[in-house]
């Protein structure tokens, strides 16, 4: 990375742009008239500033403290006694994490959000503000103006990886304060590019860094860098330094560190303005506040200096008991009996009456919590078929009424389990697989628990992948991949469920065709003699019931949006999941919002499925039914001036990455602010807070602003047509070397300019994180960036130019690979660059591009190809005789393939025309005859996952090379099955789901039609007298499978991916690695979630699980890998190789440590 600074001119240039905006001051013992008081309280400091009327700052305070009040009580002793007699204080305002508490302890006149006070702030500064940008300790702040109002704001969750607190950190790991810290900075000639990740993962990045002999200057303004790029990527989602305008004001501690400016200017290629007091703006801004909220003549209700000397402040801490969030409360009591309570969602908590009445603020959550669960079931006596339970939890949340009246009416009586809680979580702990699933998943383990202790020892628990269409226009009615298969991850993680008299109960189930649930819970309920017909008639009765809830939840939304508008109120749309209705997980958010004054509506109250109001298609595939609800909202909210719409999003949800961005463009096109909030199992309601007020104040700044934002109509998707397949040359992305280069010959052969860009740089990476929402998985990331950047580059002309993508079409995010490219091309200025989408199922039409028997016939043969050359290669190179000959012999025959694929089975190469069989036959020979060392056959570690990060080298940091290092052999299964799957569980999906039954017989033949392709090449490769592994028949994989998991899991990898883990370990590779990457919601079922059962099936089985992305630590996966392979060397009888077992079990730990807390 290039040195802070090049040059003393650029030093000189920087230090005379950034000493230039002070703020007009006057002397305390001059000062005369009305003085406001401004104090910012904030978690570890506290900051005054006194102004007169005129503006001017007469006094201001900085001090460490994480006692507010004593702070506070103290500066307003100092400005008390200072004011001289020809000036009085005329009103105080505080702002920050410690307002209210202030506030109340002091009696000061106002309290203002802290995102506000920012802003004023700033506008003072700097009048016509664009972007305020505030980074603090453990806060960040980013505030986009529009007009002289706030248009939106953001502020970080809970990773403090962009704040001060991040260089404070390592600043004290290396022995330095934080300003010797920023003036080695400023020092440094070559800055070690530390990527963007968070503080756990970025201490193994400068570890690292270190051991390669980078110097502590180096080191530091690598991290100034890395501050800067966290704050714009993660935060910001800055795609272009235009977002912020023309006047940036840059404020908060830590950009007094000039190490940390200068990399914002690099980064962001700005000139912004520092304040003088830019760790005081909060404070100013307060001053501000009370300065624009006083009325002429008026003095400060402050406490005076008497009532300052006889201060006193009790503290206590208490439970409220008054509804299931059992929020702890702090209660202070000061010396006037007056007290201030925090903690409390509501407020009742701080009520002082002994049964605190509730808010009649509306509250569809709390309405929609008891609608959906207000069932009595059956006694004992009219329970004619016995007692069944059901889990409160994930897609019970929106199923439940269905399946009590099915099952009620079927004759059981209906248990279900009781209210989530912290203890509940902690019930289930140790069972749960994957650390990074979402919070509603990992309550599920403890609900099952519970359920077993209570005697009920028969549960029902569905797997439903489709939900019941409600929206005709969406292009598909899709649950999650955990809301539809994480019944099978308890299954086979809970060693409860396997106790005898124990019955678990989680089929396959469709809901939107009510014929085959009926004729499928006859299948599920035979040992209780279900009839068909009294299955058709429960069903028919359960749907009705489920119609009624919907229509009750819609009515009560139309009574709550009348009560509001009656009184001139404003509602706020809790937009999430149905389990978010789950008071353990939104965390009592909704009676916070009642606290702010305004009502609480759901998604699903508010919208009509019979009369649509937003126009489809979108950007996004709309293939989930809980978001097609989402978006649906978003357009009601649009048009409705009283409602505002806050997003409930789960840490670990992959999906919202694709909602996420559609929800904010959707409310950007009727000029709404949108706000997001990220819930996890930890209680952070103080960022909940001040999101939510920022949120309410912004509104309310907008409400007055005379200009109203249009937003730019969308342009029409730019379509890969005749005219492009003759002009323009397609870029494809890597994703599996071996077969993608032979891939390409095909295309050429067939008319089309296509070149394959070979290799992801960290370039790439970094380009695919400015235009990609960063909660995306990592193939998206790396994808998108390698083709932008191919065009940002220069290297593409844009108007000649298309860039491929595959798109899967299932439930995983993979599907809207495509949209994410749209949306990165637009931003980054090149709108009229087709996007070609190609899918099996032609889920998008592009005119300029058929699939043809012409081109599948090759594209099959090209696939079935890399896969020998990839076993062919992967075989023989660790026992090479003559270093790099097995390379040669690969790249040989790589020649030969293309060829052969390009010019219809004439090689150039072998100077001759051959068949595909004869092809085959010879390329097999000739690695058969390939000179190999004499020895016993090294462990053999397997590679599965998702599909891009198993095969392509830049995104999982050269897996294979680092086995082949370790004296291993890598064994990687080929690719195409993955295309196969799909296809092979075509009668599955019939006799479950009642789907495609009339394409099941064409599937079919199509499996049998590709794996004839497969035939030459397992016979020549069986002619070696067990060399070479044969390539398995879908068949054989699937029944490997079942038994394990369904057939009719197929997001991502699916079965696949479980069936390649039982072939690896039956045939001599128990050794594996599972490479994903972070938050792959489809592995943490098919990987992750099936581990334990593999390992109590097969005790040798050796397998880790490594994630990647951008912000991963390759020294965590290297030591992850290693252990396993140490591991792997132990059982094979040598020991010594790849480190001992003891040294990296030391490694593993900690990698294990900051895989979990990252």
């Amino acid at each position: 990375m290039r040195p802070l600074f090049a040059d003393a001119d650029e030093r000189g240039d920087f230090d005379a742009r950034h000493h230039g905006h002070p703020a007009p001051t006057i002397d305390l013992a001059d000062a005369d008239g009305p003085m406001f008081l401004g104090i910012d309280a904030g978690s570890t400091t506290v900051k005054a500033v006194l102004l007169d009327e005129a503006g001017r700052v007469a006094y201001s305070h900085y001090q460490l403290s994480n006692d507010p009040v004593t702070a506070a009580r103290g500066i307003l002793r100092e400005v008390l006694e200072g004011i001289p007699l020809s000036a009085h204080l005329a009103r105080a305002c505080v702002t920050g994490y410690g307002e209210g508490l202030v506030k109340a302890a002091l009696r000061l006149d106002d309290g203002e959000i802290e995102t506000m006070a920012h802003y004023r702030a700033a506008d003072a500064i700097c009048p016509g503000v664009t972007a305020v940008i505030d980074v603090g300790g453990q806060d960040m702040k980013y505030l986009r103006i529009l007009g002289g109002a706030v248009d939106s704001i953001a502020v970080n969750e809970a990773c403090s990886s962009g704040c001060g607190s991040f260089l404070q950190t390592f600043a004290a790991g290396m022995g330095l304060d934080v300003r010797e810290f920023a003036r080695l900075a400023l020092t440094s000639s070559a800055p070690v590019d530390l990527g963007t990740r968070c503080t756990v993962f970025m201490n193994s990045s400068v570890k690292q860094a270190q051991r390669e002999g980078a110097s502590a200057a180096d080191i530091a303004a690598g991290l100034s860098y890395s501050v800067v790029r966290n704050a714009l990527y993660k935060v910001i989602k800055l795609r272009d330094a235009g977002q912020l305008g023309d006047k940036v004001v840059v404020q908060g501690g830590t950009f007094l560190n000039d190490a940390v400016l200068r990399a914002f200017e690099l980064q962001t290629g700005l000139t912004v303005i520092r304040p003088e007091l830019a760790g005081h703006m909060g404070a100013f801004g307060a001053a501000l506040t009370a300065r624009r909220n006083w009325v002429e003549g008026a003095s400060s209700q402050a406490l005076d200096l008497s009532e300052l000397g006889a201060f006193t402040v009790e503290t206590e801490l208490k439970t409220c008991r008054l509804c299931q969030n059992h929020c702890g409360l702090t209660i202070s009591t000061f010396g006037d009996g007056s007290r201030h309570v925090s903690g409390n969602r509501c407020e009742r908590g701080a009520s002082t009456e002994r049964v605190p009445k509730k808010s009649d603020l509306p509250n569809l959550y709390d309405y929609k919590y008891r609608r959906l669960f207000g069932y009595r079931r059956l006694t004992h006596e009219k329970a004619t078929r016995g007692e069944i339970g059901i889990p409160r939890v994930l897609g019970m949340y929106e199923n439940f009424p269905l399946w009590f009246t099915v099952l009620t009416t079927l004759g059981f009586r209906v248990t279900i389990s009781g209210r989530s809680s912290h203890e509940v979580f902690e019930q289930g702990m140790e069972s749960i697989p994957a650390e990074n699933a979402c919070y509603p998943a990992k309550l599920a383990h403890g609900h099952i628990e519970g359920l077993l202790e209570r005697g009920i020892n028969t549960i029902f628990y569905p797997c439903v992948p489709h939900e019941t269409r409600e929206l005709a226009d969406s292009d598909n009615n899709f649950n999650c991949p955990i809301v539809a298969f994480y019944p099978q991850v308890l299954e086979r993680n809970l060693a409860s469920l396997r106790e005898k008299g124990v019955t678990y109960l989680a089929p396959m189930l469709n809901l939107d065709d009510p014929d085959k649930l009926a004729r499928r819970l006859v299948e599920v309920f035979s040992a209780w003699d279900v009839t068909l017909q009294e299955a058709r008639d429960a069903v028919k009765v359960g749907f009705e019931e489920d119609a009624a809830v919907k229509a009750d939840i819609r009515a009560e939304g139309r009574r709550a949006l009348d009560y509001l508008r009656d009184r001139g109120l404003k509602g706020i749309v809790l937009a999430g999941r149905p389990y978010h209705v789950d008071p353990e997980i939104n965390h009592g958010i909704p009676s916070l919002i009642n606290g702010l004054g305004m009502g609480v509506l759901t998604e699903d109250a508010v919208i009509d499925p019979t009369a649509p109001r937003l126009e489809r298609p979108l950007r996004v595939r709309d293939q989930w039914t809980y978001h097609s609800r989402l978006y649906e909202s978003a357009a009601v909210v649009g048009e409705e001036p009283g409602l505002h719409l806050v997003q409930l999003n789960s840490f670990g949800c992959g999906v919202d990455a694709i909602t996420t961005d559609q929800v904010a463009e959707i409310l950007d096109a009727s000029n709404e602010l949108y706000t997001l909030l990220k819930i996890d199992e930890v209680s952070n309601l103080g960022a909940a807070t001040i999101r939510l007020r920022s949120m309410q104040a912004a509104a309310a700044e907008r409400a007055g602003n005379a200009v109203i934002r249009t937003a730019p109509e969308a342009a029409e998707r730019a379509v890969f047509d005749e005219a492009a397949r003759d002009a323009h040359t397609i870029y494809a992305p890597q994703m599996a070397p071996m077969h993608f280069r032979l891939l390409m010959p095909v295309m050429r052969k067939l008319g089309y300019r296509v070149e394959l860009l070979e290799h992801a740089s960290a370039e790439d990476v970094e380009v695919g994180l400015k235009y990609v929402n960063n909660d995306a998985c990592f193939p998206a990331i790396m994808v998108v960036g390698q083709l932008v950047n191919k065009i940002r580059s220069g290297e593409a002309d844009p108007d000649r130019s298309t860039v491929g993508i595959t798109q899967t079409g299932g439930m995983c995010r993979a599907t809207n690979y495509a949209a994410l490219l749209r949306k990165a091309l637009r931003e980054a200025g090149y709108p009229q660059v087709p996007v070609l989408a190609i899918s099996l199922q032609g889920l998008e039409d592009n005119p300029g591009f058929k699939l043809s028997p012409a081109m599948l016939h090759p594209a099959i043969q090209a696939l079935v190809l890399g896969d020998l050359l990839q076993s062919l290669t992967l075989r023989t190179r660790p026992y090479e005789r003559d270093p790099g000959s097995a390379d040669a012999l690969y790249q040989r025959w790589d020649t030969i393939c293309q060829e052969f694929l390009q010019h219809s089975g004439h090689s150039v190469t072998l100077g001759r025309h051959i068949g595909y069989r004869g092809l085959v036959d010879q390329a097999v020979r000739e690695f058969d005859a390939l000179p190999l060392v004499d020895g016993e056959r090294k462990p053999r570690v397997g590679i599965v996952g998702e599909i891009l990060v198993k095969f392509h080298p830049d995104a999982n940091n050269h897996v294979v090379d680092v086995i082949e290092d370790e004296d291993c052999e890598a064994v990687l299964p080929g690719m195409l099955p993955f295309f196969l799957m799909g296809l092979h569980s075509a009668r599955f999906k019939a006799d479950a789901l009642g789907i495609g039954e009339g394409t099941v017989a064409w599937k079919r033949l199509a499996v049998w039609i590709v794996e004839q392709y497969q035939r030459p090449v397992a016979r020549a490769l069986r002619r070696c007298g067990g060399k070479f592994d044969a390539p398995p028949r879908m068949r054989d994989l699937a029944e490997k499978a079942d038994g394990i998991i369904s057939l009719g899991t197929l997001a991502g990898e699916g079965w696949l991916l479980t069936a390649e883990m039982v072939e690896l370990i039956e045939h001599g590779a128990p050794n594996i690695v599972c490479a994903q990457p972070f938050a792959c919601l489809p592995n943490h079922v098919v990987g992750k979630g099936m581990f334990a059962e593999l390992r109590r099936r097969y005790p040798e089985a050796n397998i880790v699980a490594v994630d990647y992305d951008p912000g991963a630590s390759e020294t965590n996966q290297l030591n992850r890998i290693k252990l396993m392979v140490a591991t792997a060397h132990k059982r094979h009888g040598d020991q010594g190789r790849g480190g001992t077992v003891q040294e990296l079990e030391l490694t593993a730990v900690e990698a294990d440590l900051n895989e979990e807390v990252g």
